[in-house]
């Protein structure tokens, strides 16, 4: 397994802090920053835009993905491009699809040609990604989020698939692969053997970065240091002596 100072991948983290995103964004390991309106909702975010401006504000100089929540393609369309208007660094993320699962197709194309840097989110299968990248500029940057988590969820191996997207996506060599909604610290290490440009990371898998290469031995120890400390703490006790009769065959 390589170190992570070996690691070609962008690791963007994933949340809507505000005060979680501005220490992390003193980490250098963190090239880039996603949220969307679930996370902003559970982190208590009233006012959207003068979240997103505090957040632009804040972190000028690395990609910010800021999500559309309309679900009409015109309104959709005007949102994205308020939002890309807020800040160069601007990534505008657009669902793969509506409600309706109309996909959004016309719209992204129309927004990379009008050099719009859009993140197409919510794709789960090979088929979002290759319609995806058929209406995205060459010359223009752009992202496409595959929930790679969210495929494993359903326990489909999401490595064949990803592997796939990265070919797929050679068509338009500007835009950049994101293995989104990651589970474990190792989905980091897949996701940078078959290529994938960035991964997006809750602050739950930022914080597991320190056990990348710890000795397993000593893990091991750690955990049962933890079980012994724990049942201390509780006061545990087993009292008694041994029914009779009651002696476990492999034992008898």
């Amino acid at each position: 397994m390589a170190r992570l100072d070996e690691l070609k991948i962008k690791i963007f983290a994933d949340g809507a802090d505000l005060e979680g995103i501005l220490a992390l964004a003193k980490n250098p390991l963190i090239k880039g920053f996603t949220t969307n309106p679930t996370l902003m909702r559970k982190a208590g975010v009233a006012d959207y835009e003068a979240f997103a401006r505090r957040l632009l504000e804040a972190i000028p100089d690395r990609p910010v993905s800021l999500e559309v929540f309309a679900d009409e393609f015109s309104e959709m369309a005007r949102q994205a491009r308020v939002i890309a208007s807020w800040g160069r660094n601007v990534n505008v993320k657009i669902p793969v699809t509506n409600t309706r699962g109309e996909f959004s197709g016309p719209l992204i194309s129309d927004l990379a040609g009008a050099g719009v840097v859009v993140n197409v989110t919510a794709l789960t299968t090979i088929e979002q990604v290759a319609s995806v990248a058929a209406c995205l500029e060459p010359e223009v940057p752009a992202i496409v989020s595959v929930f790679a988590g969210r495929v494993a969820d359903t326990g489909v191996d999401p490595v064949p698939m990803m592997e796939e997207a990265v070919r797929v996506l050679r068509m338009v060599p500007r835009a950049e692969l994101i293995w989104a909604s990651p589970r474990e610290l190792l989905n980091l290490f897949q996701a940078d053997a078959v290529g994938c440009h960035i991964i997006t990371v809750t602050n739950d898998l930022l914080a597991k970065l320190p056990l990348v290469g710890k000795d397993l031995a000593r893990y091991s120890l750690e955990t049962v240091e933890m079980f012994r400390r724990d049942a201390l703490a509780a006061g545990y006790t087993i009292q008694g002596e041994m029914v009779a009769g009651s002696v476990h065959p492999a034992l008898a």
